[in-house]
């Protein structure tokens, strides 16, 4: 994959949640100074031994939302701190950024809107207020494949006598999250596949995120964020909720507020980067879920993975 800037025109993605895996950044801790500065700000801001958690586990405790959220934070960053040293010419052309959920601050942080102690800080609360209101209400979500908004609009309708639902992350082409209370997503699978869904897959999450179940987490996050200090990006960083780019602090902070209990719009994201000019992406951190589901979208436009290894 060519890295000339003059041809290309690229963009940095960021996972969240559910990318986490026992073993990310071991190895770039051991190999790279940077890497092993990072987590020693990390572990003095959080308090807690993150080394041993990101590459020991158990992975129990790494999926925990308060956990997961900060761990998949730095460990992007430390993946990001092996390309700068790899291919350093390829960041400095880098006209972009995204991040899924989680990972929209660490796309504010590559641009600049924020610094990294300041971004862990309001992550590091984001996740304790996301788990604590996820305890404070028996709810999940569960993925639906093969079925388009307007189905998933219907079968919400169907399971509405057992709850309520809502369409969470629209991820890509058939591939939808809904988030909402236990007993409707219990009633979720038989209406789902009579409305055509290949798979019904709960996800194994603490709560319904991105719905109106994570109140009143959205208002204390921006308490937080009224605190912190941010900057408006040097580049263009695409807004989950709406697909906007970011452009003043204060609309920064309204959107991450928003994204607490709105959905993720994921797919209209990554469309709207394309219809920008984008045509290269590189996947910064844990896994490579941004990687297939770009691959859904568009299977012609490349994306390379840079891993958390």
């Amino acid at each position: 994959m060519s890295d000339s800037p003059a041809t290309v025109k690229a963009a940095l993605l960021f996972p969240g949640q559910g990318a986490q895996f026992v073993g990310m950044g071991k190895e770039l801790c051991a190999e790279m100074p940077a890497v092993n500065d990072l987590f020693d700000r990390a572990e003095a801001i959080l308090g807690m031994d993150l080394r041993r958690l990101c590459f020991e586990g158990p992975a129990g405790a790494l999926e925990a939302t308060d956990i997961s959220q900060p761990a998949i934070f730095v460990a992007s960053l430390a993946a990001l701190e092996s390309l700068k040293a790899s291919r350093p010419d390829l960041v400095a052309s880098i006209q972009g950024a995204a991040g899924l959920s989680l990972g929209e601050y660490t796309a504010l942080v590559f641009a600049g809107a924020m610094d990294f102690e300041t971004a862990l800080q309001v992550v590091r609360e984001r996740g304790r207020l996301m788990q604590a209101a996820a305890l404070a209400a028996p709810s999940g979500m569960t993925s639906l494949l093969g079925l388009d908004e307007a189905k998933v609009d219907q079968v919400i309708e169907q399971v509405a006598p057992y709850g309520r639902l809502w369409k969470a992350n629209m991820l890509g082409p058939g591939n939808i999250v809904v988030s909402g209370e236990i007993q409707a997503l219990a009633h979720l699978e038989a209406p789902a596949m009579a409305a055509g869904a290949m798979k019904v897959i709960p996800l194994a999450v603490a709560g319904a995120f991105h719905s109106p179940l994570m109140k009143p987490a959205d208002e204390k996050l921006g308490e937080v964020l009224a605190a912190a200090m941010i900057h408006t990006p040097r580049i263009p960083v695409y807004a989950n909720v709406d697909t906007s780019i970011h452009q003043s602090p204060n609309e920064i902070r309204q959107r991450l507020v928003d994204q607490v209990t709105g959905g993720v719009l994921w797919e209209g994201c990554i469309r709207r980067m394309m219809a920008d000019g984008y045509t290269h992406f590189y996947e910064v951190g844990p896994g490579r879920v941004l990687t297939g589901l770009l691959k859904r979208i568009d299977r012609k436009v490349p994306c390379e993975t840079i891993p958390a290894r």
